[in-house]
């Protein structure tokens, strides 16, 4: 076995990730990523009738994917895992289909809104859900610590693999189901950027199919243009096209379009708070909002907070990733959650961030209520917000520090219940975050400096 780094993490906030061909992301890193896997499913027990464990595993369109993917199911096959191939879809999607097709598990090859040099690693369980911390860390034992040739079963035992191909049309249908069945996009022209990413082929055919007129961009994949000044990143190629085309809303996916952003017909843009704003309003009003509650992270705007105690909604806040936003939802049956960022969850029909779901909830909204994107964009009010990001040698317990508890009271006691501080380290980087909100722009700037200045001389 070869030798591999000790005391390494290979998982962070949102699965594995790296540079291809550097460690984690190598051709023998990753077979053995495979192959932990696989041995992971091979001790559990399969569904009453199942014979065969299957892996269903889908990609975005990095040149890498290739490298990722055949490295994955030679590993699965090699402990006699199945492996069922998609081609590029979405991230949501393998999420859909894994449940769909019955597998045990689904991965995603993707680095989500990185640039094209990185590459990831995303597991679903086989109930489409991302898999737990515990089994995380199982796999990354077994990755780093095991013999795995010791582990592989008799050679007649071994896996096989082959290519689902109508995998992109099932997603597409199940998308479409999440819009009112009495309701069309006839009329509505979208400007639509895939980010020549995962949903390049997929995003514009929901849409065309529901009778939008799309203007798209960012559809022209090569390998290595994905989110290349394109998609989430960069609203304001869409924001300049739906001006230029005279479009009713803009819409903006991420690479592998588990998040997404919109933009008026006025070309303003409405991020994950906003989005998540409008629905809530709107499910409240239906009676479809479950227990009246609304998931956000602690990244989410004051002035969502603010708009949704008016309406008697409650805001529960997680830490950041939408993952967490995920394990609230489940843990307490809420149906509505997301990220400022734009991953949004609508647990009546996905298990996770889907941009395409999201999309069609607020254009289903603009179409029940006959409202134009500008009016319902105007239903949360921004409070301003300061985010500054320091580097820092190390990390510790904040409360820790002498005087940090203080100065935080006495920062949060002046806002007055109108803003907010909130300070974290990043879950990949040594960086302290430091965001503050409050009525007073310049005061807020001031304090988010006056913070950062403290902490950094104390870390």
């Amino acid at each position: 076995m070869t030798s591999l780094p000790k005391n390494t993490k290979l998982f962070g906030t949102d699965g594995i990730r790296g540079t291809a061909n550097l460690y984690p992301m190598t051709p023998e890193m990753v077979v053995r990523i495979g192959q932990s896997i696989g041995y992971l499913l091979q001790q559990k027990e399969m569904a009453a009738g199942q014979t065969v464990r299957k892996v269903v595993i889908g990609k975005d369109t990095r040149l890498s994917g290739y490298m990722v993917e055949q490295a994955l199911s030679s590993g699965l096959n090699s402990m006699g895992v199945q492996v069922q191939l998609v081609g590029p879809l979405p991230t949501p999607g393998i999420g859909f289909l894994t449940r769909n097709m019955r597998a045990q598990a689904g991965i995603v090859i993707s680095a989500s809104h990185n640039a094209y040099q990185d590459n990831g690693i995303k597991i679903f369980g086989a109930d489409g859900y991302k898999i737990t911390d515990e089994e995380e860390r199982e796999i990354e034992r077994l990755v780093l610590t095991e013999n795995l040739e010791q582990l592989l079963p008799p050679s007649a035992q071994m896996g096989r693999t082959k290519r689902i191909e109508d995998a992109q049309g099932r997603y597409i249908v199940y998308v479409k189901n999440s819009f009112p069945l009495e309701y069309t996009l006839d009329g509505l022209r979208i400007v639509l950027d895939t980010a020549h990413g995962a949903s390049y082929k997929v995003a514009p055919a929901v849409f065309e199919e529901l009778g939008a007129e799309v203007v798209h961009l960012g559809n022209q994949p090569n390998g290595t243009n994905i989110n290349d000044k394109a998609g989430a990143l960069y609203p304001a190629k869409v924001s300049e096209a739906v001006l230029e085309f005279r479009a009713d809303v803009g819409i903006s996916l991420d690479g592998d379009a588990d998040r997404v952003v919109m933009v008026d017909e006025k070309g303003v843009l409405i991020n994950g708070d906003h989005i998540l704003g409008i629905c809530a309003l709107h499910m409240k009003k239906n009676g479809t909002l479950k227990q009246n509650t609304l998931v956000a992270t602690q990244m989410s705007n004051f002035g969502l907070d603010k708009r949704m105690l008016q309406a008697g909604i409650r805001v529960i806040r997680t830490g950041v990733g939408d993952k967490q936003v995920v394990e609230e939802m489940r843990k307490h049956g809420y149906n509505l959650g997301g990220e400022q960022s734009g991953h949004i969850i609508f647990r009546d029909h996905s298990t996770t961030g889907d941009g395409l779901i999201a999309s069609l909830s607020v254009l289903a909204v603009m179409k029940q209520t006959g409202v134009k994107m500008s009016e319902l964009n105007r239903i949360i009010d921004d409070v301003p917000q300061v985010l500054i990001n320091c580097r820092v040698k190390k990390k510790q317990d904040l409360d820790l520090i002498p005087g940090y508890s203080q100065r935080l009271e006495k920062m949060n006691e002046e806002l007055k219940g109108e803003g907010r501080v909130f300070v974290r380290f990043s879950g990949t980087e040594p960086v302290l975050r430091i965001l503050v909100e409050g009525p007073d722009s310049r005061r807020i700037a001031s304090m988010a400096q006056e913070m950062a200045e403290f902490l950094t001389e104390n870390l």
